[in-house]
């Protein structure tokens, strides 16, 4: 893949390391030109000083052969410009920004720009850790609408299937822990005593899934 990134701070820099050790095209783009110091001379790829949203900045950068474009500067509006410019404009089928107002993070997925809403994100990270509210949460995407949560169950459980907890429940199996061992469910899987089940979740449903779960609500037994 060819994949441009608009900004070299410390998310763009890293992530610019992280395709390029995997054998990816990169080319980075920032407006300051010492910003590539981040890079290191180990860095393979390509950079290109200039605005990230300027149209022969992203032709250098090579964005019309790009399978693939980060928007990750610091500013909101700057990463969404060009990541509208790099879909619409320029037909890049993966295209992410970095959105620090989680507001507007929402309205820019309605747009179809995939958004990664940090502030949020870390926010609602931090929270879990200072006010634990007994969920063990083990996964939060980035933009902090599905979680990874375990879902401790009723003896209840033990001898159904994964399809009959998940239509009880209403979440989805998305792994389990077997004698200290992970792994992925089909829906004929049959809990065993001792499994540990984790589920994928969005907040407004985490509370009924649990009870569920645990036997206190009907359909959970």
């Amino acid at each position: 893949m060819h994949v441009v990134i608009m900004g070299c701070g410390r998310l763009g820099s890293t992530l610019a390391h992280k395709l390029d050790a995997v054998g990816h095209s990169v080319a980075v783009v920032d407006q300051n030109a010492d910003a590539f110091r981040r890079l290191g001379a180990e860095f393979g790829g390509t950079t290109v000083t200039g605005i990230g949203f300027d149209r022969d900045v992203l032709r250098e950068a090579g964005i019309e052969r790009a399978d693939a474009f980060a928007a990750v500067s610091s500013g909101d509006n700057s990463n969404i410009i060009s990541a509208r410019l790099a879909r619409e404009n320029y037909g890049v089928a993966r295209v992410v920004a970095r959105i620090y107002d989680a507001k507007r993070a929402q309205v820019y997925e309605r747009l179809g720009i995939p958004t990664v809403a940090t502030i949020r994100w870390a926010a609602d990270r931090m929270v879990r850790h200072l006010v634990p509210e007994g969920t063990v949460e083990v996964f939060r995407d980035p933009t902090s609408a599905v979680s990874i949560v375990e879902a401790p169950f009723s003896p209840d459980w033990v001898g159904r299937t994964v399809k009959a907890f998940e239509d009880a429940t209403g979440a989805r199996v998305a792994y389990l822990m077997r004698f200290g061992i992970g792994s992925l469910t089909t829906a004929s899987t049959v809990l065993q005593d001792g499994d540990q089940v984790f589920v994928l979740v969005t907040d407004d449903i985490v509370d009924q899934v649990l009870a569920a779960a645990a036997g206190t609500q009907p359909g959970g037994r």
